[in-house]
């Protein structure tokens, strides 16, 4: 007779693992799984450590293991099933439709339970506000960042009294409502939205709408480093509605930016721009972005903060060709453009994107002029981003909008620093992807 734990089965069938079934339900699967049920086994072709885990590990999957189901994660043996017990990881969550096949929450042979949650939660608060004390400098940041905090596939910031979610895993949609009730409790905040990536149907095989609690605020006002900003909740918006990932770049930028000229490329609601402007004090400011709503948004902030930023409509590559031909250029100049490689097959794409656009934006610094460009695309690893940035500085042209082998003329980088994601958006040690941000600063002159 083999044995159990927590009720759990070990199915000794070998189904197609990549099965495919509907969810059970929508919104209500459970936060703890039920210690008198029966729940699902996976069982994996190797031990691992990652919280990831993908179809290829998979070796069998018991059929009864639908999409967004816990499931009891077994490492595959030859040894009998007597032995079974000594062959648990842990518990995860399902999705026979997703690459991420499971994406694994205990690495225990204890069920998530009341005080597992708990001290998750505790954990990560704790994080936040004793060990960073943001609660002294703003009222917006991440609470959880995904996998590093132990929440694979799913982000959580927190906006003054709202938490805004964002699930790139049908099983944490499911369960977002309940978390972030649970996680409202802990931390004091009053209402919640819950929103899917733009990802999530390629992803997980299933999109889902957007949800959020009774009368939770369409719109609200956080504050960083004592400069305000509005967010809508009620319209499309990147991420989770505002990019605290770039806080404590603004805020270094702002050093930058006293008495200066300050262009802001792909500017969104005018991060960048305002705090140049309201904390660095800058000579002027110009913020450019294709985006209407979001332009729209930046000219708001810049009014709540009563500060003067131009703000101009506008495809950025076409926007700094004509501003090439003009000879107008600027003492800073940000590059922070949106993610440019979301999967592997844009690699390619996405590199060449970052090249065109780096490589026109260093012929905007006006020598002697400090440059930031930024890459949120995980895929694209830093010292690759380095390399494609100094790249593009031999290839731009001073006042040549498409340089030529016969007429080139480079600019000279030297790179001041390199930064990432604020300090509340960790590096998990278990999955290094959690990096994604990259921030280089560099000196731009002409060559000599």
């Amino acid at each position: 007779m083999s044995k159990q734990r927590n009720s759990t089965s070990r199915s000794t069938a070998r189904p197609n693992p990549l099965a495919m079934s509907e969810p059970r339900n929508e919104t209500g699967q459970l936060l703890i799984p039920d210690p008198s049920a029966s729940i699902p086994t996976v069982t994996l072709r190797s031990h691992v450590r990652q919280p990831n885990i993908f179809r290829k590990r998979v070796l069998r999957a018991d059929p009864n293991a639908g999409p967004g189901d816990w499931v009891a994660v077994y490492v595959d043996s030859e040894e009998a099933n007597e032995q079974a017990e000594q062959q648990l990881l842990g518990y995860g969550i399902y999705n026979p439709r997703s690459e991420i096949a499971v994406r694994m929450l205990r690495f225990d042979s204890r069920l998530p339970d009341e005080p597992f949650w708990n001290a998750l939660f505790e954990k990560a608060i704790s994080l936040r506000r004793d060990f960073l004390q943001l609660d002294q400098s703003t009222n917006a940041y991440r609470v959880f960042h995904a996998e590093a905090d132990g929440l694979p596939g799913l982000v959580i910031d927190r906006y003054d009294d709202v938490l805004s979610l964002e699930a790139y895993s049908l099983g944490m949609y499911n369960r977002a409502a309940a978390i972030a009730e649970k996680l409202g409790g802990m931390l004091g905040t009053k209402h919640w939205y819950v929103r899917t990536s733009p990802q999530i149907l390629a992803q997980e095989g299933y999109d889902r709408s957007p949800l959020n609690s009774p009368e939770a605020p369409a719109r609200l006002t956080i504050n960083e480093f004592g400069t305000r900003f509005r967010i809508r909740m009620d319209e499309p918006t990147h991420k989770t509605g505002f990019f605290c990932d770039q806080r404590d770049n603004r805020r270094m930028l702002a050093n930058y930016s006293n008495g200066k000229s300050v262009l802001d490329l792909c500017c969104y609601n005018g991060g960048f721009a305002i705090q140049a402007k309201r904390l660095g004090q800058a000579a002027e400011v110009t913020g450019v972005d294709l985006d209407e709503h979001p332009l729209q948004a930046a000219r708001d902030n810049a009014n709540l903060n009563q500060v003067r930023v131009k703000f101009v409509q506008a495809d950025v590559f076409p926007y700094m060709r004509d501003m090439i031909r003009g000879g107008q250029q600027f003492d800073v100049v940000v590059l922070d453009p949106p993610k440019l490689i979301r999967s592997r097959s844009e690699i390619e794409e996405g590199t060449q994107k970052h090249f065109d656009l780096n490589r026109l934006a260093i012929q905007l610094v006006r020598p002697g002029g400090l440059l930031l460009t930024c890459t949120c695309a995980g895929l694209l690893p830093a010292f690759e981003f380095t390399q494609l940035v100094t790249n593009a500085a031999r290839y731009a042209a001073q006042n040549s909008e498409e340089p030529t082998t016969g007429s080139l003329r480079g600019r000279e980088l030297r790179i001041i620093a390199k930064t990432g994601a604020a300090p509340d958006h960790p590096v998990g040690g278990n999955c290094l992807e959690t990096e994604y941000l990259t921030a280089i600063w560099a000196r731009v002159d002409d060559f000599s």
